[in-house]
């Protein structure tokens, strides 16, 4: 993977790889609702990938297994793998690259030192640090020594899926390898969490290309990850959530009622304490997500989702939503409210029929023998 001495933009690889003016234009579009801007963000994404260099990314794997480079390369649109993976200028990565061995990481400091501070470092995977870090070496050298190196001279970081932005199951508890998010590592430079396991392929194109086509990176939350995609919950945007508010919950996996979209929280979703674009982007080009699919939401973008308790048990300790802590009344006090409603509905109608009636007979309209029937 040679390293060009020039550096073309990205209309232009984008018109060599043989896609129309046409083609670009609606690539634009897409990002630009995908990262939630207005119509007049199009022309400045476009105009930004006209004139911008592409920029090198190196891409790091680590204690992961591969599968948001999956997730990535299976976007929904084709200009984003063929672009952002073909033409982005990834000089490094282990999954892609057709180098090995001396040859891909020449290319790599190569790179490290002809684009000091302005590559993009992104990095799949957890880093191990117990025991000087042996439990994941690449090329004869440790994950953390590979990590600082490459971290030294990038503009910026991208930390791809929970691995990086939070552990993942690697860390889950005793974690015996020490592994490590990329933010509690390096602390010097500017980090992009984009968590998830893993995380939906056109949120990764859209982080990539907001940075590309506005030199900076995206808004970001408490958690650094980008709140164009991360900034309601799973159970904001879910089509059960009705069902939810009604009191009406899946008790088994094998419940009729799943079928008719009953709530899965009861069964275990974590989707009122979790914050992701997944209803909303859902998956393989938008046919579905876990949930519409049957299966409730892990919350695997969120911190020690993998020690939050077992998978398939509901959380009764999330804060600020008391609704949860009662699911198992919450059917019955819905009913409990109905037969309220329908006793006070039914006493309010007798009472405004017989003060009608009162007007009446004092009216000449009916006699008291009518007003006692």
């Amino acid at each position: 993977m040679a390293i060009q001495t020039t550096r073309e933009t990205y209309y232009e690889a984008i018109i060599n790889q043989g896609y129309t003016r046409r083609d670009f234009m609606k690539f634009a579009t897409f990002m630009a609702a995908y990262l939630g801007l207005e119509n007049s963000a199009i022309g400045q994404i476009a105009e930004a990938l006209e004139k911008t260099p592409r920029v090198p990314v190196i891409w790091e794997h680590y204690q992961e297994c591969t599968c948001c480079s999956e997730s990535f390369i299976r976007s929904d649109h084709p200009i984003v793998a063929d672009i952002i993976l073909d033409k982005v200028s990834l000089d490094y990565t282990e999954t892609l690259m057709a180098a090995a061995g001396e040859q891909a990481e020449a290319a790599k400091h190569e790179t490290m030192k002809k684009y000091h501070g302005e590559y993009i470092l992104c990095v799949e995977g957890s880093v191990p640090l117990g025991a000087d870090g042996v439990y994941c070496c690449i090329a004869g050298r440790t994950a953390i020594d590979q990590l600082k190196e490459a971290a030294e001279g990038a503009k910026a970081i991208i930390a791809w899926g929970s691995c990086a932005s939070n552990g993942c199951v690697q860390s889950a508890k005793p974690n015996p390898t020490e592994a490590t998010p990329i933010h509690k590592i390096i602390k010097d430079k500017p980090i992009i969490r984009v968590p998830g396991c893993p995380p939906i392929g056109e949120v990764m194109a859209g982080v990539i290309v907001h940075v590309l086509a506005f030199g900076k990176l995206p808004e970001l939350d408490s958690m650094n990850r980008p709140k164009a995609f991360y900034s309601k919950r799973v159970h904001d945007s879910c089509y059960r959530r009705a069902y939810y508010d009604a009191g009406l919950f899946v008790e088994s996996f094998d419940d009729p009622n799943a079928k008719k979209g009953y709530c899965l929280y009861k069964v275990g979703c974590k989707g009122p304490m979790t914050y992701n674009a997944c209803g909303v982007i859902k998956w393989n080009n938008g046919v579905s997500y876990p949930i519409q699919s049957g299966h409730g939401c892990f919350g695997c973008s969120e911190d020690n989702f993998w020690d939050n308790g077992p998978i398939y048990e509901r959380l009764t300790n999330i804060p600020g939503f008391g609704i949860e802590a009662n699911a198992d009344k919450i059917g019955k006090a819905a009913a409990g409210a109905l037969a309220v409603g329908l006793g006070v509905h039914a006493v309010a109608t007798a009472l405004s029929k017989r003060k009608e009636m009162r007007r009446r007979q004092r009216a000449g309209e009916v006699n008291l023998q009518d007003l006692d029937d």
